[in-house]
């Protein structure tokens, strides 16, 4: 798979509070963070543009409130931050898409030229799912390699709940029949890059 040079990682809301067991339902993918932070490696070590996505949820009561531990980045994102050679980017948002957090993404990458965009991280269905539509939506070639993601199992407004797999596989269903993104493994971009 032919990866641009300047191809921006965009690593969203890998963050404490989701692995808070008690707090959250099931999740799937346990080896999302092995392959998130394979992709930012080799990203970091190829000079790469990588954005890291933060949500700082409005609620006091949330996890995800900034000034609390839920809301700093896990440990293995927070340790490689810094440690390349190419920009990197720290987006915050209150909303599901890092298009509309601070500083401006689509600004950002616009001015450096950037069209080809990796989306990884957590809630597959949530915030990668959105992101991964509005770059699409906004011209961006978005690839979203899904098994560097995890969710959630969840209940609908029927009263039913779907696992985190059932929504997973829905995500890249959506992305890959809509055609907001393609949908690839990690090891094909470890390998292309």
């Amino acid at each position: 798979m032919r990866i641009s040079d300047n191809a921006a990682l965009i690593v969203v809301d890998v963050q404490e509070a989701w692995n808070d067991q008690d707090f959250y339902p099931p999740r799937n993918n346990p080896a999302a963070e092995g392959n998130m932070a394979r992709l930012i490696d080799t990203w970091q070590a190829a000079g790469r543009p990588v954005v890291f996505v933060r949500h700082d949820s409005s609620e006091p009561a949330s996890p995800l409130h900034p000034g609390r531990r839920g809301n700093d980045l896990q440990d293995f994102v927070q340790e490689r931050r810094g440690k390349g050679s190419g920009p990197e980017l720290l987006v915050t948002k209150t909303v599901n898409s890092a298009f509309l957090g601070t500083p401006d993404l689509g600004r950002w990458l616009d001015e450096a030229g950037i069209r080809q965009l990796v989306v990884i991280g957590i809630m597959t269905n949530w915030c990668v799912e959105t992101t991964a539509r509005m770059g699409g939506n906004l011209g961006y070639d978005v690839i979203v390699p899904v098994d560097a993601t995890y969710t959630f199992d969840a209940v609908g407004p029927d009263g039913e709940s779907l696992t985190a797999d059932e929504l997973f596989r829905a995500t890249a269903t959506n992305l890959h029949a809509a055609r907001f993104a393609r949908i690839v493994p990690t090891a094909a971009l470890v390998e292309g890059a």
